[in-house]
Order: structure tokens, then sequence, then C-alpha cells
């Protein structure tokens, strides 16, 4: 039985990410510090502690565990990427988990071999910044190219915002939590944007390291593109009620001091990932519906806070000013 190792592991991709390896005959571990809760702790889930900026941590826990497969789900500096390939580099397959915002234009669709990158300087190298946060990514993933030039069967993937059960960021969870609440809801008109179930997220993973070509990243994405307002109705659905989606404009925001970019899931640009280069290698998506009846029910059950996105009074505010 092969063995993978998963860096990262216990909070939302790297969960998703151990349960889908076990669910396919795998032995599985993580590394990680620790921090975090552990939904593993009564499962046969070797946990290794040990902080993955540090190069002589990573190295015991390779020479422990002795994985076939290594999932990178947090590096955040492509430092972390480059010393890893080093580290991993006899494993069969090093999975780097890159980002859709390391691309560098703004085209639809962003292509793997076509779409160019963004540029990583090298203080944006080792920054921390949400600012810097695509170049890091991308300047990751070209350490694992370089690394597929090296003969080390190293690997990423793209995915968009990740949304599915515990999402930390509740960029999602906000859209639901509008919908179980209230009747009318504000929407800022908004473009197109690609988003990915998180089990979706893992099985791609798994598709690439066990059948993806080294050197190569594979964009994740929805098969299909629903906007904003349609997410809203299929979470309606899910609920068993209905919402008005009142799409308003940046200037009627603007008469409570609000911005499009301030509710979850905005974006200017339409952001659109081609997913035939990982379709090619046998993934495929779960359909929407079933990943948004599974999302709905896990945040209606677990009734969490939601943080994001403007405040209802604010709300209010902009719907009187449309109705009058």
């Amino acid at each position: 039985m092969d063995t993978a190792l998963i860096i990262g592991g216990t909070r939302f991709i790297g969960r998703h990410t151990v349960r889908e390896f076990r669910d396919h005959g795998y032995d599985v571990a993580i590394f990680n510090r620790g921090r975090h809760d552990n939904p593993f702790i009564t499962e046969d889930v070797v946990h290794v502690t040990g902080d993955r900026t540090d190069q002589d941590a990573l190295d015991r826990a390779r020479r422990q565990i002795k994985p076939d497969v290594v999932v990178d789900c947090a590096a955040y500096h492509p430092e972390n990427v480059r010393s890893a390939t080093e580290i991993f580099a006899n494993t069969d397959a090093y999975v780097y988990v890159s980002s859709g915002a390391a691309y560098g234009e703004e085209v639809i669709p962003k292509r793997e071999d076509e779409t160019p990158l963004c540029a990583c300087t090298p203080e944006q190298a080792t920054d921390d910044s949400w600012e810097t946060y695509g170049p890091r990514k991308a300047q990751g993933d070209r350490a694992v190219f370089a690394a597929g030039d090296r003969g080390v069967r190293a690997m990423s993937v793209r995915p968009p915002i990740v949304y599915g059960p515990y999402d930390y960021t509740n960029r999602f969870a906000y859209w639901i939590d509008r919908v179980q609440a209230y009747d009318r809801i504000v929407v800022p008109y908004t473009a197109l944007r690609h988003l990915v179930y998180v089990g979706d997220v893992a099985s791609a993973i798994r598709a690439i390291a066990e059948r993806g070509d080294a050197g190569t990243a594979y964009n994740v994405g929805t098969h299909t593109l629903p906007v904003l307002t349609e997410w809203i109705e299929l979470i309606a659905d899910t609920l068993g009620t209905s919402v008005e989606s009142v799409e308003v404009s940046e200037r009627e925001l603007a008469t409570v001091s609000l911005e499009p970019s301030d509710f979850p899931l905005y974006r200017e640009y339409p952001h659109v990932l081609d997913t035939h280069k990982l379709e090619s290698i046998g993934w495929e998506a779960t359909p929407i519906p079933k990943t948004v009846t599974t999302t709905v029910d896990r945040v209606v059950a677990t009734a969490q806070t939601i943080d994001q996105g403007p405040d209802r009074t604010q709300e209010r505010r902009v719907l009187e000013t449309v109705s009058s």
C-alpha cells in the first residue's frame, strides 16, 4: 500500500485531501505544527509535528514516513517549495497546492501553458501580505517546473476560490447565511468567477499525483460557471426557501460608504480557468448542486458565526435607496 504525506492536513484543503487518499487505499500521515485541532486523532493517521519551514524537520518526516506521495498544502513562499522538491526528490510524486492567483494577466480563460504568471521580486518572495500572494504562488510554480527539469516528479494544482465544508474563510458561507436569514439581499454587480469545491481539489490532487506529468501545473475548477446570483439560487433551493437578489451598482453602494469589494466573492474582472488539461488525465468535477447541498448542510449544522461582508444595517439602507 502506498503512503501519502500531507503537509498541513487538518484545516480545509489538507483535511479533505487526507480523506481523499484514505478513501482510495493509501496510508496517510500529516505533518504540521499541531496548532489546530487534529480531526483524525482517533483514526489511523500518523501525525508528525514540525514546522514546514524547517528543512531538518521535513527531512526527519521523510525518513520517518518514507512517503510515496507528498502533498504540500502549506507552502506560502517559493523557498518552501524549492526545499521540499529537493528533500522529497525521490518520492513518486510531489504535488504543490498553488493558486489561480498565480496568473499575471487578466485573460479569458487562463491556460496553464499560455497565460503568463505573476512576476515575483526577491522582496515579494519573502513577504507575507495578501498583495504578494499571487507572485509568491507563481514563484512556487516555477520551483516545481525547475524540479521537473531535474527529473523530480513535481507538479502543482491551481485552484481558484475554494468552497465546501470546514472553510474557515467563510466567503461562501456569507451568502448561505444571508439566504437563510433574509428574503431580500444585496448583491453587487460582479464579474464571472471560477469557484471550486474542496472535495474536487482533493480528488484533483490525487489524480495529479497518480497520473500527472512531471513539471506540470494543472488548473482545477467547476466545469460550469454559475454567476453569483445563480449560486445564491442554488443555495436557496438547498435551503427550501426563496430569495430576491437585488443587484446594485457601485454608485448605489457608495450611498452607504460601501464598495463592491466589501462583498465576499466579488470580482471586477472575469476569472476563468481552463480545466481541459486536468480532465485529460481522467479527473471529473462533482455536480454543482451536490456540492452546494453538502456545503450548505455543514454551515447550517454548525451554526457558525459569519464574520464576512457588510452588516445588515448597511444592506437595509441600500435596499431602501433602491426601493425609493
